[in-house]
């Protein structure tokens, strides 16, 4: 039997909450706000685990992504009684800044109401695991999060956009490892945002204040990828007509991002193994030894662990690079990531525009029918040309004719998710209806008449799907 404390200003999900903890036998506290949580969590009760609304009425922070949830949880791990603590945030409005804020201040796991008894059980089996100092190889798999009104804030920090399960992984993955300095090897295939992961990554981190420099290691011809890195002094080679400070120094305090390392030369292989051992660079031409400090995030569309069997790559490299591995799903394992990241760029292409465009059901239908291999990059650039190129207000299946169809996408069932030809119909209809809404509320900003009108329905028919669904 745990203490849980349900932390909730939805005194409905409460007592919802509570009674089917109790079910399963454990003893549950509640608190309507931040303030009575922060009294309970300072009390002598005892508490196993917090359940914790990440919108909180009382909370004081401006980011509009914080919300008093995460202001509780980082008080929480202030407070040294309590500061192991698990905790789950749980939310109807997840982003992926939240999700890794919530991953980075150490919350076990950020779902998404409403949550299911199994998906309950599931969770805290894998929490008893955890405290006891086992590993639990099942995996929580948490329902499809709200797609943020991306297109308002898309020249502002970068985000890795989408509300697939896939994603949301990825997320939590990069906000654990944003509470560290350890070495990171993102692994994707090419257009997944492997850098755009990296600059998220370093955001969250303690030096974000610090430079973020990127390195392709595959577009520096071998010879300078040496000077490159670790800078040169005058006259170390022909054409050295003065010192030059390598990315390493330039780096220092921050982030380091060397994307395709796969192809980094196996000579300096040995000397860039060397500089992760001892974080000491040497310039060409130079006997001093200059120290660094300098977070290290690898990325790469090859399979190293392949690449190491065919001595093309360092398995000592290899190990010291894949301290925390990210992989990032392509396009096609995320469908449902498809659509809103369509409609998110065709909103970027219209900023400035006094024509914007949205997406026609027959064109959605020919974007989860493509298998995307430029992945979101190849997305993007579509999105783009469509604007340009497409007549009426509406893009519609003629305007995408561009795309190249692969084998089997006449099949109108291979751009859904996974299992759901598999539901009952009535449990497949609220995965769509979930989805449309939290889709509309997205992109109108939670404007509830507008998210209503482009859904074809009435206010009122909305208000009562989402107090059904647990979205409002």
């Amino acid at each position: 039997m745990a203490h849980i404390l349900i932390v909730d200003d939805d005194g409905a999900f409460r007592e919802s909450l509570a009674e089917t903890l109790a079910d399963m036998s454990h003893e549950t506290l509640e608190a309507a706000s931040k303030r009575e949580a922060l009294a309970l969590l300072e009390s002598m009760e005892p508490i196993d685990c917090v359940f914790l609304d990440l919108r909180m009425p009382d909370g004081v922070s401006r980011d509009p992504n914080a919300g008093g949830g995460l202001e509780v949880l980082e008080e929480l791990r202030n407070m040294p009684a309590r500061a192991a603590l698990p905790v789950v945030v749980l939310t109807a409005f997840a982003t992926s800044e939240n999700t890794v804020r919530a991953m980075r201040l150490g919350a076990f796991d950020h779902l998404t109401k409403p949550i299911g008894r199994d998906q309950i059980a599931a969770l805290l089996k894998k929490i008893e695991l955890s405290q006891s100092g086992s590993r639990d190889a099942a995996s929580i798999q948490p329902n499809a999060s709200l797609l943020p009104d991306e297109a308002r804030e898309a020249r502002s920090a970068p985000r890795l956009l989408g509300f697939s399960d896939a994603l949301r992984d990825v997320q939590k993955s990069i906000g654990r490892a944003a509470a560290t300095d350890a070495t990171v090897l993102i692994n994707g295939e090419t257009g997944t945002g492997k850098e755009v992961a990296a600059r998220v990554l370093h955001d969250a981190s303690d030096r974000r204040q610090a430079p973020f420099i990127a390195v392709n290691c595959a577009a520096i011809p071998a010879d300078l990828l040496e000077s490159e890195l670790f800078g040169h002094t005058k006259g170390a080679f022909t054409g050295a007509v003065s010192e030059r400070l390598g990315q390493f120094a330039r780096a220092d305090g921050g982030t380091l991002f060397l994307d395709e390392i796969g192809d980094l030369p196996w000579p300096l292989q040995a000397k860039l193994l060397r500089v992760l051992q001892e974080r000491i660079v040497t310039p060409v031409g130079s006997n001093a030894q200059v120290r660094i400090d300098v977070r290290i995030v690898a990325a790469t569309h090859r399979d190293l662990q392949a690449e190491v069997a065919a001595q093309r790559f360092r398995e000592d490299l290899f190990y010291r690079l894949n301290v925390i591995p990210i992989h990032l799903p392509p396009l096609r394992e995320r469908p449902a990531d498809i659509a809103p990241l369509a409609a998110h760029f065709l909103a970027i292409a219209a900023t400035g525009s006094t024509r914007p465009k949205t997406l026609g059901d027959d064109a959605k239908k020919l974007l989860l029918q493509h298998a995307w291999p430029g992945n979101v990059r190849e997305l993007k650039n579509a999105m783009e040309r469509v604007f340009a190129l497409a007549r009426g207000p509406v893009v519609v299946a003629n305007d995408l004719a561009f795309l190249s169809r692969t084998p089997g996408s006449g099949d109108t069932t291979s751009g859904l998710p996974a299992g759901w030809l598999d539901l009952p119909l009535p449990d497949a209809v609220e995965q769509l209806e979930r989805l449309a809404i939290a889709h509309a509320l997205s992109i109108t900003s939670g404007n509830r008449a507008e998210a209503a009108r482009r859904l074809g329905i009435s206010r009122q028919s909305l208000y009562t799907k989402l107090a059904a669904y647990g979205l409002g």
